[in-house]
C-alpha cells in the first residue's frame, strides 16, 4: 500500500491478547498511513517485544484521552463494544469495531447517530471478507459458471467440547455465544454477495454440558428466485465438513475453509513474507459442471492469496480522501437484525 497524500493518522488498541497482536498490530504497523501509537494492557506488558516504541498505557481510558490518537480499535469483549465505541466516539475519535458491532440495532442506530453527530467515523472489522476462501466462492459466483444459484451454505466449525475460559463468551451476557461469536463472520459475507433477505429462520442449540449459551445454530435465508442460503455453526463438529457449498443449475462448487492468514500471524509470520496468506498445496476448491450433452468436468479451482490490510487500506482511503468503505452500515444492520431476532 502506498500512502498518497502524506498524511499519517495515530491509532491505538483497547487490548492486546489475541485479537490486537494478531489482527491488528501487525497490519496497522505495516500500512504507511497509520501509526501504531499506543495499546492499553492492564497487566501483563507484551506490545514492546513486539513494537519498542509502541505505547503501553495501564487503563483504557489513556487511549481515549490521548488527543493525538485518531483511530481507536475496539478490540474489547463483545459486551463492551457499545459502551467503548460510544466514549471513543465522545472524545473525537474515529473507531474500528470488532464483529458484532454492537448487541442490537437499537444501539448501532444511536451510535451512527453520535458519529455523525461528532463528524468521526464508524469501520466494521469484517475481516473475512478478505479470506482466501471466500474470495474463491466469490470468483466462481461472479463467473457465473454455476448457472442459475439453487443452495448456498457457508459453515464454520470448531471442536471445543468444554465451556472455555474467556467468561464474555460463555455466561448469558449481551452478545454472548456462538452466534454472535461466529454469525457476524458468516452472515457477512452472506450479505455482501446476496443482500438482504427476503425472510430467515433461525435454529439455536445449547449441546455442551453445562453450557449458559448457544454453541450450534443454522439461519435459513430466503433470497429471490428460489435462492436458498444457509449458514450453520457448530462447537461440536470433530472433522469439519465443507465450509462453502453451492449448488446452481450447471453445476456446484465445493471449498474446504483453507485461509492461511490467522494460523500464519500467530505462528510469528511477517506480512512481507512471500508465503503470507497462500494456502497450502491441495487446498482447492472443486468446481464440477455439465455441459448441453450431459458430460460431466471437475476443474480446481485455485485460490488467490488471501490478505487483510486491503481493508486497513480501505479505513486510510476513507478517512484521508472519504472514499466509501465496503463494509457498510446498512450491511451491519441487516446482520444485527437477523442476530437479535
Amino acid at each position: 500500500m502506498v500512502n498518497t497524500s502524506n498524511k499519517i493518522f495515530n491509532a491505538g488498541l483497547l487490548a492486546y491478547g489475541m485479537s490486537g497482536k494478531v489482527f491488528h498490530a501487525p497490519f496497522l504497523n505495516e500500512h504507511p498511513g497509520f501509526n501504531l501509537k499506543a495499546v492499553a494492557e492492564r497487566s501483563t506488558k507484551k506490545v514492546q517485544e513486539d513494537y519498542p516504541n509502541v505505547l503501553s498505557y495501564n487503563h483504557i481510558d489513556e487511549i481515549f484521552n490521548d488527543e493525538e490518537i485518531d483511530l481507536v480499535v475496539i478490540n474489547t469483549p463483545n459486551n463492551l463494544h457499545y459502551e467503548h465505541s460510544k466514549t471513543a466516539l465522545e472524545h473525537g475519535k474515529h473507531i474500528l469495531v470488532e464483529k458484532p458491532f454492537s448487541a442490537t440495532t437499537a444501539e448501532a442506530k444511536e451510535l451512527f447517530a453520535l458519529a455523525d453527530s461528532v463528524g468521526k467515523s464508524i469501520f466494521f472489522y469484517q475481516n473475512r471478507r478478505w479470506d482466501s476462501d471466500f474470495n474463491a466462492v466469490k470468483k466462481v459466483i461472479e463467473s457465473g459458471k454455476l448457472g442459475k444459484l439453487v443452495e448456498v451454505h457457508f459453515r464454520y466449525d470448531r471442536y471445543r467440547n468444554v465451556i472455555g475460559p474467556k467468561a464474555f463468551k460463555e455466561n448469558p451476557l449481551a452478545a454472548s455465544g456462538l452466534l454472535y461469536d461466529l454469525g457476524p463472520h458468516l452472515l457477512d459475507q452472506v450479505i455482501s454477495v446476496f443482500g438482504k433477505p427476503i425472510s430467515f429462520h433461525k435454529v439455536l442449540g445449547f449441546n455442551r454440558e453445562n453450557t449458559l449459551v448457544d454453541d450450534y445454530f443454522q439461519i435459513q435465508l430466503s433470497y429471490p428466485d428460489s435462492l436458498n442460503v444457509t449458514v450453520t455453526s457448530s462447537m461440536l463438529v470433530l472433522n469439519p465438513q465443507a465450509a462453502f457449498v453451492l449448488h446452481g443449475s450447471k453445476g456446484s462448487f465445493i471449498k474446504q475453509r483453507t485461509d492461511t492468514q490467522e494460523d500464519q500471524l500467530l505462528s510469528g509470520m511477517k506480512l512481507d513474507n512471500p508465503e503470507f496468506g497462500i494456502e497450502k498445496e491441495g487446498s482447492e476448491g472443486i468446481l464440477t459442471l455439465i455441459n448441453q450433452d450431459g458430460e460431466k468436468t471437475e476443474e480446481k479451482i485455485p485460490s488467490l492469496a488471501g490478505h487483510y490490510l486491503p481493508l486497513f487500506d480501505a479505513i486510510y482511503q476513507n478517512l484521508s480522501a472519504s472514499k466509501p468503505y465496503p463494509v457498510t452500515r446498512e450491511n451491519v444492520l441487516i446482520q444485527l437484525e437477523i442476530l437479535e431476532q
